[in-house]
């Protein structure tokens, strides 16, 4: 959860037309496809870069703290949660691939430039560490428990 901070922070990609440059984060880049009126690649940016990982966190930490009490509560729905967590995680890597395919692409043009920045790395170690932790939970734990609650 501390990686994602920077990563939001910090430029993620780096863009230059026709000379003039600038650096993008995630929410700007977010906004500016909006006002281009890229409302579709705009929202795809948001959930996977925002609303998905913040999904992530919450569902890791609700699996954990009830894993941690040995609660009963909501059983089914918990060992539910933990699939969709696994799920999904695969699909988290699309930003990292998107600025990899796009800063390829746009390479072979000569009047534009793409670069990847160091937000990037800051959001792939979170898409990587929340893979790992996914991974890293013993979901046998949603159904251990104190059946007296």
């Amino acid at each position: 959860m501390i990686l994602y901070i920077p990563a939001n922070v910090l430029p993620v990609m780096y863009t230059s037309l026709l000379g003039r440059g600038s650096n993008s984060t995630i929410s700007t880049g977010v906004i500016e496809f909006w006002k281009a009126g890229s409302y579709g690649i705009s929202l795809v940016i948001f959930i996977a870069s925002v609303a998905v990982p913040c999904a992530k966190f919450l569902a890791l930490s609700v699996l954990l703290v009830s894993a941690k009490r040995q609660s009963s509560w909501a059983r089914r729905e918990r060992a539910l949660l933990y699939r969709l967590v696994e799920l999904v995680g695969y699909w988290s890597m699309l930003d990292v691939l998107v600025v990899a395919i796009v800063a390829g692409l746009v390479k072979f043009h000569a009047l534009a430039d793409i670069e990847p920045r160091l937000g990037i790395l800051f959001f792939g170690g979170v898409v990587i560490l929340t893979m790992l932790a996914a991974l890293q939970f013993d979901p046998r734990l949603t159904w251990d428990g104190n059946e007296h609650e």
